[in-house]
C-alpha cells in the first residue's frame, strides 16, 4: 500500500497507521493525512474517531479517559471531513465535539479550559489541541481567549520558553523545566492560528507572528550541532531528543511559506531537517522522540510520525511556492 510516493514518507505513514493511538494522537495522524491532502485517509481516520465517541461529545475517546483539550486536536480534520463527505455521522461527531468545547467541558472562572477533567490544570499541549479547532470551526474570538489563556499562564517571559503544565487552583507550575516539546506544541499552534484566522484579524495575526518570531529566536540557542534539542531544552543533563527538531522544522517551513518568517530559516530547516531523517529507521519509525506512552525517555511515538509527515509536507509546499 502506497499513501506517498517518497520512500521515506510512505514508510512513516505507514509506521503512523500500524501504532495505537490515544485520542490526541489519532488528531495528529488526522491533522498529517489533511495537510498532505490525503482526504480518505482523513474520512477513514474520522469515522473510527467518531466511532469511539464518549456519551458527552468527547471523540476517539480509547485508553485515557480524563482528557478535555485532547480530543480536539482531531477537530480541524474531523470537519475537513465531514463537509468533503456530507456524511451524517461526521457532521454530528463535529457537532458534538463543539458542543463539548463551547457549553461542556471544565474550565476556569475566566473560561479556559482545563487539560484533564480530574484537576484544574493548564498544560501547553493546549495551545495546539483547542484553539485551532475553534478557529477552524469560525469561533475566532474564543479561540484567541482559549489560546492566550494559555499563553499567559505557561509563558515564562524570563526565558521566553515554555513551562509545561500550571496549577490553577494553587496558582503555581507543577514544575519548572521547559519541555522540548512542549515548546514545539506552542511553536505549532502558532503558524496553525496564523493560517486560520482572517485577514479581518490583522492586530492579532501581527501579535502571533511576534510571538512566533520571539519563540523561535529563543528556542534556536539551544539547538545542538547535530540539529537535536535536549529534552528539557536549557538542560543538557537530558536526553537528545527528535520531535522538537521536526516541530521547529515544520514551523520554519511553514513560516516562510506565509511569508511571517524571513527566508534567512531556511538554511537551519534543512539542518533541523537532516537531523530528523537520520533518526528515521528502515521501518518508517523516528527514533529517539519523547517516546510514548510516558513521554519520559527517547522511544517512538505517533506524535512523532505525524509530525514527520507534517514537516516533510511543509518544506514541499514552501520549495514549491518558493521556487515560483
Amino acid at each position: 500500500m502506497y499513501i506517498f510516493k517518497e520512500e521515506n514518507r510512505n514508510k512513516a505513514a505507514m509506521a503512523l497507521l500500524a501504532m495505537q493511538r490515544h485520542s490526541w494522537e489519532q488528531g495528529m495522524a488526522m491533522q498529517a493525512f489533511y495537510e498532505s491532502g490525503c482526504m480518505e485517509m482523513v474520512i477513514q481516520l474520522a469515522q473510527e474517531a467518531v466511532y469511539r465517541s464518549e456519551p458527552d461529545g468527547r471523540v476517539a475517546s480509547i485508553g485515557v479517559f480524563d482528557g478535555v483539550t485532547d480530543p480536539c486536536c482531531t477537530g480541524e480534520a474531523l470537519l475537513a471531513a465531514a463537509r468533503k463527505t456530507g456524511d451524517e455521522t461526521l457532521q454530528k461527531g463535529y457537532e458534538a465535539l463543539l458542543h463539548w468545547v463551547l457549553h461542556t467541558a471544565p474550565r476556569s472562572e475566566e473560561g479556559i479550559l482545563y487539560h484533564l477533567n480530574t484537576c484544574e490544570q493548564f498544560w501547553v499541549d493546549s495551545l495546539y489541541m483547542l484553539p485551532p479547532f475553534l478557529a477552524a470551526a469560525g469561533y475566532y474570538q474564543e479561540a484567541l481567549q482559549q489560546f492566550y489563556g494559555y499563553w499567559d499562564a505557561l509563558y515564562d517571559e524570563k526565558t521566553g520558553l515554555f513551562y509545561h503544565q500550571w496549577k490553577e487552583d494553587e496558582k503555581t507550575y507543577v514544575n519548572l523545566a521547559h519541555w522540548g516539546v512542549g515548546n514545539g506544541w506552542a511553536l505549532t499552534a502558532l503558524v496553525r492560528m496564523y493560517r486560520l484566522l482572517p485577514e479581518s484579524f490583522e492586530t492579532e495575526r501581527e501579535d502571533l507572528q511576534q510571538k512566533l518570531i520571539r519563540l523561535v529566536e529563543d528556542l534556536l540557542p539551544f539547538m545542538m550541532e547535530n540539529g537535536l534539542f535536549h529534552d528539557t531544552v536549557d538542560d543538557a543533563t537530558t536526553f537528545a531528543e527528535t520531535n522538537l527538531s521536526q516541530m521547529m522544522a515544520y514551523t520554519l517551513y511553514r513560516g516562510m511559506e506565509m511569508k511571517i518568517l524571513p527566508n534567512l530559516y531556511g538554511r537551519t530547516a534543512e539542518h533541523l531537517r537532516d537531523a530528523a531523517n537520520k533518526c528515521l529507521d528502515s521501518y518508517g519509525f523516528v527514533r529517539g522522540v519523547c517516546g510514548a506512552p510516558t513521554f519520559d525517555k527517547p522511544g517512538i511515538a505517533p506524535e512523532g510520525q505525524a509530525f514527520y509527515l507534517l514537516m516533510e509536507q511543509a518544506r514541499m509546499e514552501y520549495m514549491e511556492n518558493d521556487n515560483e
